[in-house]
């Protein structure tokens, strides 16, 4: 079952276009053939119009890897038999290897099961042949086999790194569903009530208000159940309780002395009381999630400065330090959740090394929060 699950694979996606850069490889590779034409006079020509026929094949070996695998290896074998003669390589041809390892990154469980019975056929063939040794045929046997097994183990690293990105987004969504579910809940229960206020008091008032409040009574009462079977379902198996939603007046909260460690200090400018609930979520998440990264990462780092400035429009956040970022900091998933959200709320976000010198993070969300 294993076996026939892989045959059915598909292609991993996306695959990346052919580009600048496989021009210049294709560039320098008949640069070396050339170069090994001069410093070896007895190379046969054939020899080195194969190498640099052959270099076209790199070209095509993302979008087509399994055509160009059965062009060079099946030439590669049959051109010495039908010549009669041991045609030899040239050590330029070694960039060959680059087909098996795009066929395992890039090919289809079939493309590449297909692929590996050719390769494997016609090394066999040159031994049978004569044109390779039997050491030959066991050691090109044995750096092709690496070669296809490194371009596997890479398309699935790249795989199960996708599936973690993906886990954290829906992370992120579920925590947005759960800030927006807490303010719109807390302002259509306010309807409700006024609604049921107002129907007490109709007698005193028109038929026409009577029967507008009866609607608005229904329809906020429809609306908060389906935003708690929404959250229902985001939660899973969670329990119902949870912490409330964090509002952009605990962005003070973060901020910390000299004395108890890396000291944090906040500076806001403008009114946060304004902001939107999901943006005000949202600003301080990304503001603790900023923090917090600092604090973890940021080497030699003396301070940490947390900005924050209410415009007319927009809220612009930025989070600096002065120390010397960790490595791999740029590919952690606290960076994707951040960008995430910043995404789902129409905002821009952005970080990275400053320039100045330490780590920076900067973002801006729109007050009027997501048009869609």
């Amino acid at each position: 079952m294993r076996g026939l699950s892989f045959w059915r694979e598909r292609r991993p996606v996306p695959i990346p276009r052919r580009g600048r850069r496989d021009h210049l490889l294709v560039g320098v590779v008949l640069a070396l053939t050339a170069v090994e034409g001069l410093l070896r006079p007895g190379l046969p020509t054939a020899s080195l119009l194969l190498s640099a026929g052959f270099a076209a094949t790199l070209l095509w070996r993302r979008e087509r890897p399994l055509p160009m695998v059965l062009l060079s290896f099946g030439v590669g074998a049959l051109i010495p038999l039908l010549a009669g003669d041991a045609v030899p390589d040239t050590y330029t041809m070694v960039y060959l290897l680059l087909l098996p390892y795009a066929l395992t990154r890039w090919g289809s469980g079939s493309e590449i099961v297909l692929g590996a019975a050719v390769m494997s056929g016609c090394m066999a063939l040159s031994a049978w042949a004569g044109t390779t040794g039997a050491a030959d045929s066991v050691g090109a046997l044995a750096v092709v086999s690496a070669v296809a097994a490194s371009g596997l183990a890479r398309r699935y690293r790249v795989r199960a790194r996708g599936r973690e990105l993906e886990q954290v987004r829906l992370v992120e969504r579920e925590r947005l569903a759960r800030d927006l579910h807490d303010t719109v809940a807390h302002h259509v229960s306010a309807i409700a009530v006024r609604a049921q206020a107002g129907l007490a008091a109709a007698p005193t008032r028109p038929e026409a208000a009577t029967e507008a409040l009866r609607v608005i009574e229904a329809e906020a009462s429809r609306a908060l159940a389906e935003m708690r079977a929404m959250v229902r379902v985001l939660r899973q198996d969670e329990p119902a309780e949870y912490a409330p939603a964090p509002t952009a007046a605990d962005l003070r909260w973060l901020a910390r002395p000299a004395g108890a460690g890396l000291p944090v200090d906040v500076h806001v400018d403008g009114d946060l009381a304004a902001l939107p609930a999901p943006v005000a979520g949202a600003l301080f998440r990304m503001a603790q999630e900023s923090v917090t990264n600092a604090l973890r990462h940021a080497r030699q780092a003396t301070r940490v400065q947390v900005r924050v400035s209410v415009g007319d429009d927009v809220v612009r956040l930025r989070v600096d330090d002065d120390g010397a970022p960790a490595k791999d900091i740029g590919g952690g998933y606290g960076l994707t959740g951040m960008s995430e959200r910043a995404r789902l709320l129409d905002g821009v976000f952005g970080a990275g090394p400053d320039p100045a010198g330490g780590w920076s993070v900067a973002v801006e969300l729109p007050l009027a929060g997501p048009a869609r």
